[in-house]
């Protein structure tokens, strides 16, 4: 289906906008996580291998204390990372053009990318089966939790029905 261009509203704007700031957001993530690979790999290792948690016996069990498998799961985060920055960058394209439902189905599949990334990557899996709540030094849960807001935020947006939609 194509659709005729119409000018912009101040909601395709905002859609715009907020899909461009977490395009230019997860893009700079993903180019430090390549270009300066050690840093973030070791509190990826840290918070896999629970090492400084309060070492419940009860929870130690979980800890992936390999590091080909911490390594392999830090590669694939950036993987992540990087397909949701082209995805997101191409929704933002599409907004500039004002090609609004394909612009707000591709942002929509980038944005979903970064809830499922930060809500179950990093606050579920990390916070909570990792028990990365738990420590003082590799605890990454208020970040994630902005970026997961933001996104919602973003998708939300992303969703409302256009003037133009609501008319029809």
């Amino acid at each position: 289906m194509t659709t005729t261009p119409t000018r912009n509203t101040g909601l395709t704007l905002a859609a715009g906008v907020l899909t461009g700031i977490l395009a230019l957001y997860i893009a700079l993530v993903a180019l430090g996580n390549i270009t300066d690979f050690g840093t973030n790999q070791q509190f990826v290792r840290h918070v896999l291998a629970m090492d400084t948690t309060f070492k419940d016996p009860d929870l130690m069990w979980r800890a992936i204390t390999s590091t080909g498998l911490q390594d392999t799961a830090y590669v694939a985060i950036i993987v992540w990372e990087t397909v949701a920055a082209l995805v997101l960058v191409r929704g933002t394209y599409l907004w500039a053009r004002r090609d609004h439902d394909l612009a707000r189905r591709v942002s929509t599949y980038g944005l979903l990318m970064l809830l499922l990334l930060f809500g179950a990557g990093f606050i579920a899996i990390g916070g909570e089966w990792f028990a990365m709540w738990q420590s003082k030094s590799w605890n990454g849960l208020d970040a994630a939790t902005r970026i997961l807001v933001l996104s919602g935020v973003a998708l939300i947006v992303n969703q409302l029905p256009t003037r133009q939609e609501t008319a029809s």
